[in-house]
């Protein structure tokens, strides 16, 4: 199954973190990230805290996939980490299981659902994911650089 996409393109090789505590789970989403043609993929799995910190040492990711049924506070933990090392600036996203299960938010770009999840579907997310970072990134730098200017335009 060949992906292809109008939209922005993103980097030459994917590099993706995959995490979570159940491998034969795992072994489903890595099966649809080798499904993604015309990319270069390099993909490492970790299971807990210390699977990650030994991955990331070597290996800096262009994306992270998480398992939701590594536990709600690990989940949060594992996010809350993450957000605050050399990994802040890449893209989570949550492999869910259902929509009705509340997941941690604060730190996450994009969530999927298993049960519907293809190599299409995962390929998107990283397309959608690349685009809201650029977009975010613009956004940012606009503001900063005309932040001066607003705040004399704002004053009476």
């Amino acid at each position: 199954m060949e992906v292809k996409s109008n939209s922005v393109a993103i980097v030459d090789d994917l590099k993706v973190l995959v995490i979570g505590n159940n491998p034969i789970e795992l072994s489903r989403v890595f099966d649809n990230l080798q499904c993604i043609n015309g990319r270069k993929l390099i993909t490492e799995i970790a299971f807990d805290f210390k699977s990650i910190r030994d991955r990331l040492r070597n290996f800096s990711p262009n994306f992270i996939l998480i398992d939701d049924n590594i536990g709600k506070l690990e989940l949060k933990n594992m996010i809350q980490s993450l957000s605050k090392r050399k990994t802040k600036n890449i893209p989570i996203t949550i492999l869910k299981n259902s929509n009705y299960s509340e997941s941690a938010t604060s730190g996450v770009i994009n969530f999927l659902l298993k049960d519907n999840l293809t190599s299409e579907a995962l390929y998107k997310s990283f397309l959608d994911v690349t685009r809201f970072k650029k977009t975010h990134e613009y956004l940012y730098n606009a503001y900063r650089k005309r932040k001066g200017q607003l705040v004399r335009m704002l004053k009476p």
